[in-house]
Formats: structure tokens, C-alpha cells, sequence
């Protein structure tokens, strides 16, 4: 517990995290597929010396860089703050391991800023080869942050073996290749390349929709049909490279997804599964809608149906980032570190020493005060909730709120002093066949810390009751989890 934990009200800081990246995933995936179709459209109305689509193009331009480099930026940022603030271990594990990675995505990312910028400024300046250049210097270099983006991002669930094995030793960086080039990260790239190039033909609707069918049919029909074409690769793509995906993650995680699909019969579904399937329905819709109107009615398409397909976008972007966050559990880097922080290797210490023995933010009265043995007085007790308020903090505010997400109030109101000691030692011991071993991190820390966390969370959800429900038992050594 070497930060301060960031306490957000109702939502949680997962969800902060998770709506800034669902924002910033569907801009940044638009900025590296959109930065294809411009080229490529601007090239084709060249050929064939269309001088109303380069019109609509240099349009779609200025939509493009306001969005992509305004909006992507600043949400860019906010996961760093959301993530830093949410994550601080786990953002300084890939910071320390990946710093070179960063410097060189950053330095893709100025030049593709740049020449976004300069590709939609020199429209009628420069010739028409210099300027298809520099929208293939934009396609490029957007592409290759992307190249660096997703090794960081398939390391946090499959950091492979070799990295693994020098993990806590200092020796990380001599597995920097290894761990970047980890067993997902060939899968993931050309999903993520699919999905760029199917966001660059659904954001290219916005624009696209807003000629005047009336006035220019001809134009806003073939406008229509060339983009609806940008969704049939991925299309056919994704499923394919979906099971790709799924056959290179670990089989643990993979079991999640697999025993919500045994259970649909039942009416049963994993958080996994239904996020999964929302992908899956959310997409399907998406490409109905483009046959049925882009395709077959491109004049009637309008404005609001390239907003409804957006929303779709959103809605499959959302639940894909959601799963893929889900199969991590109960990790943040598989293997490594759990969602709370903890690493692995540091289970056995705490449990042995204790999770608060060097923690920064106990006070040295308060440790005088837990050693003392007069449970009666007053100063003792508030020290008291205060230690276990520390362990909630530090070891289930990662992913529970008090009230809202995960609320731990609604998880506990119907259960007495006795039976959340119960599931605190089962947490605790962490066996193989324990039902959160799947999704929460191992409860660690010394007997009376585990002690100290019950009272805490028993007053918590109970309030002024707590005093009603069955009295602690007294201090009793809790098994050290093997």
C-alpha cells in the first residue's frame, strides 16, 4: 500500500478509468482507420477526377482533425490521470518496464498530430502527390503507434513466461522484447486493425450523411456505398481473428468466457459473457443497418442513423474493452499483480508480517494504539476501525465502492459479524476450489488486520446496529494462505 487509494463515490475508479478509455478507444481506432480512408478516397476522386468528392473529403478532413487530435488528446491524457490515480502500481509497473516503448509511441503520436494538421491545411496548396503523401505519413505513423500501443496493452494479460520469470528481480528490461512481443499481441493487432478500419467507415457517416440527397443523389449515393464497403473486410475478419484471440489467451481466462456460453441454457451468464454478447449483438446490428440503408438506401440515410450507428459503436466498443479487462481477473498484469495492487510474490509477507507493518499512511500513534491491550478504551477502538479501514482501502477499493458499483453494503447487508468473518477467512486462505478465487485477489495480512477489517466492514454496512448484530469473536490466529 505504497499510494493513496482513490476513493470515487458510487462509480468507483474502474468506471472512470473504463468510460474515458471507451471514449478514447473509439476516437483513437477512428484516427488510425480514418487516417487510411482519406488517402484512399482523396486517390480514388483523383482518378477518376471527381471534384465533388474531394468537396466531402476535405470536409470529412476538418471533422477528422477537430476530433482526432482535440478530443483524442485530451481523453489520451485523462486515462493517464484516471489510470495513475485507479492503478498506481500497476501504471508504474509498465512505465518502468516499458519506458523506451512510451517514448517511441509518443514520438509516432507528434507526428501523426502534425501531419493531421498539415494534411487538412495544404488542401489547394500543394500538389495532389504531396498532399496524398502526407495523409500516407498520417496513415503510417498512427498505424505504428498503434504497433507500440498493443504490446503494452497484451502484456498486462499475457506477460509470457520469460518475463515472468525475472519479475521482482530488477531484470524486467533484459525481457523487453519478450514481453512485448507476448503470445496475444499478433492476434490483437489485426483485431484492432479491423476495428479501425470498420470505425473509419461508421465515424465517415457522419459526414457522409449530411449531403443533400436531393441536390447531389449521384454523389451521396456513391459516397455512401464506397464507405459502407470500409465495414466488409472487418466484418469478415473479426470472427476469425476473434478465435485467434481467444485460442492465444490463457486457458483460465478463457474458462470464463466458456462457462458462461455451457450455461446459456440455464439462463446463466458470466460478466464476461454478457459483454461478450453484447459485442456480438451490437455488431450484427451494425451491419444490417449499413446493407439495409447505407447500401440499399443510401439517399435515405441521415444524420441521425450515423448517429445510431455511432451509438452501436460505442455500445460494442465499450462491452470488447470490458471483456477483455474481465479476462485479466483476478490480475491487472496476469500473473504478476492483482487488481488491489498486490503483488504475488509479496502474498506470503504480508501474511506473515503483516499488509500495514510499513505502509506510509499509519500513523505511528495509531500503531502504539493497536498494540496496546485495553480494547476498552475508546482511543483504542476508533484506532481500531481505523486499521480496518486501512485494509479496505488498500486492499478492496480497487474494485468495490461503499454504495454503488459493487457496493459492499448490498454485498453484506444480510450477513451478520460471523458469516463476513467467513468470507474473509475464505478469502484469506484462497484455496483452489474457493468461488472468488476467479475474480477477487487473496485477503492477506495478519490475524488481527483480517479481525480489524471485519469490525470495520461490519459497522459499515450495520451502522448503528452494529452493536446489535453477533459480537467479534476474539482474536484468532486466521490460516496463512499456502
Amino acid at each position: 500500500m505504497n499510494y493513496p487509494v482513490w476513493d470515487v463515490p458510487i462509480l468507483g475508479s474502474a468506471w472512470v478509468i473504463g468510460a474515458i478509455a471507451s471514449f478514447h478507444v473509439l476516437v483513437s481506432h477512428f484516427a488510425i482507420g480514418g487516417g487510411f480512408y482519406l488517402p484512399m478516397a482523396e486517390r480514388k476522386a483523383l482518378r477518376e477526377g471527381r471534384a465533388d468528392w474531394l468537396e466531402v473529403i476535405k470536409s470529412h478532413s476538418r471533422f477528422f482533425m477537430v476530433l482526432t487530435a482535440a478530443f483524442g488528446t485530451v481523453t489520451g491524457v485523462g486515462i493517464w490521470f484516471a489510470i495513475g490515480l485507479g492503478s498506481s502500481e500497476g501504471t508504474s509497473t509498465l512505465i518502468h518496464n516499458f519506458v523506451f516503448g512510451w517514448a517511441i509511441e509518443y514520438t509516432f503520436f507528434l507526428i501523426e498530430v502534425t501531419s493531421a494538421m498539415v494534411y487538412y491545411y495544404t488542401w489547394g496548396r500543394v500538389s495532389d502527390r504531396m498532399h496524398l503523401t502526407i495523409g500516407w505519413i498520417y496513415a503510417g505513423s498512427a498505424w505504428l503507434s498503434l504497433v507500440i500501443i498493443n504490446g503494452i496493452l497484451t502484456f498486462m494479460l499475457t506477460p509470457g513466461s520469460a518475463w515472468l520469470a525475472v519479475a521482482g528481480t530488477g531484470e524486467e528490461a533484459s525481457r523487453f522484447w519478450q514481453a512485448f512481443f507476448n503470445p496475444t499481441y499478433f492476434p490483437s493487432l489485426l483485431l484492432r486493425t479491423c476495428i479501425c478500419i470498420t470505425l473509419a467507415g461508421i465515424w465517415a457517416f457522419i459526414t457522409m450523411s449530411r449531403i443533400d440527397g436531393a441536390r447531389q443523389p449521384q454523389l451521396k449515393t456513391d459516397v455512401m456505398r464506397w464507405t459502407a464497403k470500409w465495414l466488409i473486410p472487418s466484418f469478415v475478419l473479426l470472427p476469425l481473428c476473434f478465435a485467434w484471440y481467444l485460442y492465444s489467451i490463457p486457458e483460465a481466462s478463457r474458462g470464463l468466457l466458456e462457462l458462461g456460453v455451457k450455461t446459456m441454457g440455464q439462463g446463466v451468464f458470466t460478466q464476461v459473457t454478457r459483454a461478450a454478447l453484447v459485442t456480438v449483438i451490437t455488431s450484427a446490428t451494425i451491419c444490417v443497418i449499413v446493407y439495409l440503408l447505407a447500401w440499399r438506401s443510401a439517399l435515405d440515410f441521415k444524420f441521425g442513423h450515423a448517429c445510431a450507428l455511432l451509438l452501436l459503436a460505442m455500445a460494442a466498443t465499450a462491452s470488447t474493452e470490458y471483456t477483455r479487462e474481465m479476462l485479466r481477473k483476478p490480475y491487472v498484469i496476469n500473473q504478476h499483480m492483482f487488481s488491489n495492487g498486490t503483488r504475488k510474490s509479496q502474498v506470503d509477507a504480508f501474511n506473515r508480517d503483516g499488509y500495514l507493518t510499513r505502509s506510509p499512511w499509519v500513523r505511528p500513534e495509531e500503531r502504539a494504539l493497536w498494540q496496546s491491550g485495553d480494547s476498552a478504551d475508546p482511543k483504542v477502538q476508533a484506532a481500531h476501525m481505523a486499521r480496518g479501514e486501512l485494509m479496505f482501502r488498500g486492499q478492496c477499493m480497487s474494485c468495490h465502492t461503499v454504495d454503488g458499483y459493487r457496493s459492499m453494503r448490498r454485498f453484506l447487508e444480510t450477513r451478520d459479524r460471523q458469516a463476513i468473518g467467513n468470507i474473509l477467512t475464505v478469502l484469506h486462505e484462497y484455496k483452489d476450489d474457493s468461488p472468488y478465487k476467479k475474480f477477487m485477489p487473496p485477503l492477506t495480512g495478519l490475524p488481527e488486520e483480517i479481525t480489524a477489517l471485519g469490525d470495520y466492514l461490519n459497522q459499515l454496512v450495520h451502522g448503528a446496529d452494529a452493536k446489535k448484530a453477533p459480537a467479534p469473536a476474539p482474536v484468532v490466529p486466521v490460516p496463512a494462505a499456502k
